[in-house]
């Protein structure tokens, strides 16, 4: 079911489920995300709304457990002030969250890259240390973050094929390889679940909030590593490892998450968006890089 968010259905919906912020302004994002539209209400508020039903489940979830672990971590998370509920224009649940203001981490804003694989390496520690009793399992809500490797296996040997001559798929199916073998074997942990450069904020060239928990589930928190290749280089890579204490294992099937990402989206855009299927090589490329070291 498609659904147009915009501005008016926002306001519409503000004002007849929370009066008391109805004479607040809505507006858009110049940047917003794929499985929610987020909007300004005010200047200390923020509502965000799922953007299809896949994505609806996580609503629920943020709303139960963002709150329990704010406290637990040392860096501010969205914790909701209120949840919408669905109408028959808007079929979902939605949330109303305080506005958490940075900007979104990019290599040029970040005044230390060093100094922030460490902030963020000791924010995802504090994560996996969260008491993880009825947290919930990887599945569909969360597209199996913190589950096994093995569930994309199918999807990353495909890709693999279809780019045949067009990356080293002698190296990226080592890698692959290394990462189904190297099996999770210990006690779950919190994962945030998309730790990207999209989901970190930036204040005064610093980390300074993590944001957009729909991913979250309690699992193997490797999936949480692959920033590790897409944000830092050689030596902040290496003090993000050395801070987030990663055994060989979890960086294995780390490099595992990474090299499958790179893989499905340098497939979806190579003949579409020259910029991110740039981004994807440089991230297949730089764990490339890091797995020969290693060997």
């Amino acid at each position: 079911m498609a659904v147009d968010i915009n501005v008016s259905l926002v306001s519409q919906l503000i004002s007849e489920q929370f009066p008391h912020w109805a004479e607040l302004p809505v507006k858009p994002l110049e940047f917003n995300g794929w499985d929610n539209r987020t909007f300004r209400l005010g200047n200390d508020m923020c509502v965000r709304l799922p953007s299809a039903e896949a994505y609806a489940e996580q609503v629920e979830k943020e709303q139960l457990w963002l709150p329990i672990l704010a406290p637990l971590v040392p860096l501010p998370i969205p914790v909701p002030l209120a949840k919408g509920n669905p109408d028959i224009r808007y079929p979902w649940s939605w949330s109303v969250y305080r506005w958490l203001d940075g900007e979104n981490a990019t290599i040029e804003c970040i005044a230390d890259l060093c100094q922030f694989a460490t902030t963020l390496a000791q924010f995802l520690s504090a994560l996996q240390r969260a008491n993880t009793t009825g947290g919930p399992l990887p599945g569909k809500h969360n597209f199996f973050r913190g589950g096994p490797l093995t569930i994309y296996n199918d999807e990353t040997r495909i890709a693999i094929n279809t780019l045949h001559g067009k990356i080293d798929t002698a190296a990226v199916t080592a890698i692959w390889d290394t990462a189904l073998q190297a099996t999770w074997n210990e006690p779950p942990a919190w994962v945030h679940g998309d730790v990207s450069a999209a989901n970190l904020l930036v204040k005064n060239g610093c980390l300074s909030a993590v944001i957009d928990f729909g991913c979250s589930a309690v699992g193997d928190p490797a999936c949480d590593l692959v920033i590790a290749w897409a944000l830092f280089s050689d030596e902040s890579r290496e003090i993000f490892r050395t801070e987030i204490q990663a055994d060989s294992g979890t960086w294995a099937r780390a490099r595992g998450w990474s090299i499958w990402k790179g893989l499905i989206t340098l497939v979806q855009y190579i003949d579409t968006n020259s910029l991110l299927a740039e981004k994807a090589r440089h991230v297949i490329d730089q764990t490339i890089a890091d797995h020969k070291r290693a060997r």
